[in-house]
């Protein structure tokens, strides 16, 4: 088992990727991932979800479709998608674990093909879409909480120059083959409102690898609140972009 997939199964066992508890105020989101997916969804569509985490999103998402899959490589995600789905009135959704880079569905199977901060491949997806299908991925950005990841000096993509994955991506698209490649992005402030939600966060992402492992690591949190402390809640950024291609 890698050192990611460990990671993740730990937050399934807790939570699955659900954060909808977290109090954050946000400033500058310029677009909601699952409803920019919606609005491109009908009745008959069947679509995959590569990185579902605990599914609570494609659970939502189910019902503007004919029929939706969810792939996760941590199985305990899986597990506690499972769960999720047991506990929903939803009869058209099947969760898999399953590796992102050997898609285990025949060829132009899928109308549409979504993928949130979860790697994925893009001759693998390329190949599972319908002739016209669509594939909508959005991704960190490498200076997504820049000022956590400068506090702690070590963070996830810190040393990496910003924009070089969402070129990467974009570039690998066009070389398996997709038509239209669009890409946008935004970085939005964000306002943690309580101390336990940002330590929340750190907990349960990979922002900061192994936070706690270090016995500075809450006093450094603790400095970092108090220097970014607002009326409006503790101050970091998001950065998000979001990429469309066509087959």
């Amino acid at each position: 088992m890698s050192r990611d997939e460990s990671f993740y199964d730990k937050v399934g066992k807790v939570n699955g990727w659900d954060f909808s508890d977290l109090k954050v105020l946000s400033e500058g989101v310029e677009w909601d991932f699952y409803e920019e997916v919606k609005s491109r969804c009908n009745n008959t569509g069947v679509l995959l979800d590569i990185g579902t985490g605990g599914g609570e999103n494609l659970l939502q998402l189910s019902t503007s479709l004919l029929f939706t899959i969810g792939i996760d490589l941590s199985n305990e995600m899986i597990k506690k998608a499972e769960m999720n789905l047991k506990n929903s009135t939803v009869s058209n959704v099947r969760f898999f674990q399953m590796r992102a880079d050997e898609l285990r569905f025949p060829d132009g199977f899928f109308d549409i093909v979504t993928s949130r901060h979860a790697p994925f491949s893009s001759k693998e997806v390329f190949r599972i879409l319908k002739t016209s299908g669509r594939f909508m991925t959005q991704q960190v950005g490498e200076s997504d909480k820049l000022n956590i990841k400068k506090a702690f000096g070590r963070g996830q993509s810190i040393n990496e120059e910003d924009g070089a994955l969402k070129e990467r991506y974009i570039r690998e698209l066009d070389e398996a083959g997709f038509s239209h490649v669009q890409a946008f992005e935004y970085d939005a402030t964000e306002y943690y409102q309580r101390s336990e939600d940002l330590l929340f966060l750190l907990k349960h992402t990979p922002i900061v690898p192994d936070f706690g492992r270090d016995q500075n690591d809450n006093k450094i949190l603790n400095d970092f609140i108090e220097a970014n402390r607002t009326d409006k809640g503790i101050r970091t950024n998001s950065k998000r972009f979001l990429i469309i291609g066509e087959k």
